[in-house]
């Protein structure tokens, strides 16, 4: 029989709804008796006791706010009665001690990757675009146009041909109303001359020139990132000529971040061509010419620990901390046992559960260089009137992420209970086997956008309410927290951890699934939904006030 409501931690004092509960209900948990005086949807929680204006509430045995006004046991919690409250933090020295999960199941499996030259080993293998200056972006859009048309990465066919329709019946005189939407994926992924491309991706953005100059030595670092990564094979570069983000700039960063460079990198100036006709010509010509090499590569087997998975969460709500965000942990801690890299971002998101991050890392420099980001992320929040506490959106708090250190604490379950081996700031590149801490925006497609960059080949993307975020160059693997959005949202979804909250499917049991499907989505035999979507959301982070 499903449980009616959870405990998630012995400290807690909030239990959570799993399932519609009502007021005048009486729900016994571990043989006490409360009688709730408020409807407490699924997903919300309330409280165990009585509690007065002050008092601390714990949750994942952790402070997550105070009580704003005096509250009677079995209340909803909510934004009324209960505000963020997160502990201070601080260093401590290294003490902790971690056992892997048992991953004899796992090992000596490989998965099916494109090998590079420098020893990484990508998921995916994907040819470049990349603007140095936002007035490059209409070439791009030419361009992709072009090529996605022809070499058949397009997946917009169903939706001209429905137009099509719309237009014909429009001037016969037709009720456009009796016409259906196109409902699936047929017809993508067809016709391919170049069967070891996966793809080819355009970084669209709006930056390399005004702003200030630090934005614009950032993006190209990030550019330099995304030129370098695994998944990607070949670069094709446009720059205006007079922008702040210069071409030297964009060879030199990518230099310094590998000096051993050797992919395929053609590079257009506009303002040294014959025409714009010319060099988008040219550059097509180019591509082409760079495709036809990289389609000699296939894919080969590589052991687990060259995977590099990026783990975020967005679009949460109350079930993601208890089904998607552990499950997805405990795959974590398989790849860590493994001997992979795990990335876990989003600092804003982190916000109550750093003392546990800081316990767990274990280099002291790392550590310190956690509570410096931390720190200088938090100030310039509230520098700016913000501040950490209000990162939760209307839909997190509707779904039952009441206060920041509640959807935070959840969030960090996302990268499982291994050591941290490294804290990188943005763009930095992951070269740690092990749990990596990535300085990065909660923001979806900016938190997405910095695992890339720091080598992330693949992402685990938890969801309660559900999202379309996916990235140009790094599969992202949508994961539900419950069965609800899965079967709203199926055309999205990729794994759904709602068996979790049914009572069907353990934590421990959810996690192998997930590193399963990640073997089977690194190897080019399963394709994510956002993949099979193209969508491709890029927005780098200029380092201001983004939570």
């Amino acid at each position: 029989m499903k449980q009616q409501v959870l405990k998630v931690h012995p400290q807690d004092n909030v239990l959570v709804a799993l399932t519609d509960l009502k007021a005048g209900q009486t729900v016994n948990y571990q043989g006490v008796d409360y009688v709730l005086v408020d409807d407490i949807d699924a997903k919300h929680k309330f409280y165990m006791t009585d509690m007065n204006a002050g008092d601390e509430v714990s949750m994942y045995g952790t402070l997550v706010g105070k009580v704003q006004f005096t509250v009677r046991a079995g209340s909803v919690m909510n934004t009324d009665n209960l505000k963020h409250a997160a502990a201070p933090y601080e260093f401590r020295p290294y003490h902790y001690s971690w056992q892997a999960p048992d991953v004899s199941k796992f090992e000596g499996r490989t998965f099916n990757g494109y090998h590079r030259s420098d020893g990484k080993v990508g998921t995916a293998n994907y040819w470049l675009f990349i603007p140095t200056v936002f007035c490059e972006n209409r070439n791009l859009d030419v361009i992709r146009e072009a090529l996605h048309n022809e070499l058949g990465y397009a997946v917009t066919e169903k939706y001209k041909s429905y137009t099509h329709q719309l237009v014909e019946a429009f001037q016969n005189g037709v009720d456009i109303s009796t016409l259906d939407a196109p409902l699936s994926f047929e017809g993508v992924r067809h016709n391919r001359p170049f069967k070891n491309i996966d793809g080819i991706k355009f970084l669209n953005h709006q930056g390399g020139c005004g702003g200030i100059r630090q934005d614009a030595a950032v993006l190209s670092k990030l550019l330099a990132a995304y030129a370098d990564h695994p998944n990607v094979a070949g670069v094709t570069v446009l720059s205006l000529g007079c922008q702040n983000l210069q071409v030297q700039d964009f060879t030199k960063d990518l230099k310094e971040r590998n000096p051993n460079f050797d992919k395929p990198l053609f590079i257009f100036e506009q303002q040294q061509s014959q025409s714009e006709e010319n060099m988008i010509a040219l550059a097509i010509k180019k591509t082409f010419e760079g495709l036809v090499e990289a389609n000699k590569i296939e894919r080969q087997p590589a052991p687990l620990s060259k995977m590099n998975v990026g783990v975020k969460c967005g679009g949460s709500d109350g079930f993601s901390g208890i089904s998607a965000n552990p499950a997805v942990g405990y795959c974590s801690d398989l790849l860590v046992g493994l001997g992979a890299t795990v990335l876990l971002a989003e600092f804003p998101e982190l916000c109550g559960a750093e003392q546990d991050l800081i316990d767990r890392t274990k280099d002291e420099a790392a550590a310190k260089k956690f509570i410096s980001l931390m720190g200088a992320y938090s100030q310039a929040a509230e520098n700016a009137g913000s501040g950490f506490h209000m990162n939760p959106s209307p839909g997190n708090i509707k779904d039952g992420l009441i206060t920041d250190a509640i959807k935070s604490n959840g969030a960090a379950k996302k990268g499982g209970t291994s050591p941290v081996e490294d804290v990188l700031d943005y763009t930095e590149p992951s070269t740690k086997h092990g749990l990596n801490l990535v300085c990065t925006p909660g923001n979806d497609v900016e938190a997405t956008t910095g695992k890339a960059a720091s080598g992330a080949t693949l992402i685990l993307f938890t969801t309660g309410l559900g999202t379309p975020t996916g990235n140009p160059v790094c599969p992202v693997i949508k994961v539900s927290t419950n069965n609800a959005l899965t079967k709203r949202m199926g055309d999205i979804i990729d794994i759904n951890t709602g068996p979790v909250i049914e009572g069907e499917k353990t934590i421990e049991e959810m996690g192998e699934d997930i590193l399963e499907y990640c073997i089977k989505a690194a190897s080019g035999e399963v394709i994510p939904k956002s993949v099979l979507l193209n969508q491709d959301d890029f927005i780098p982070w200029k380092r201001g006030v983004s939570l």
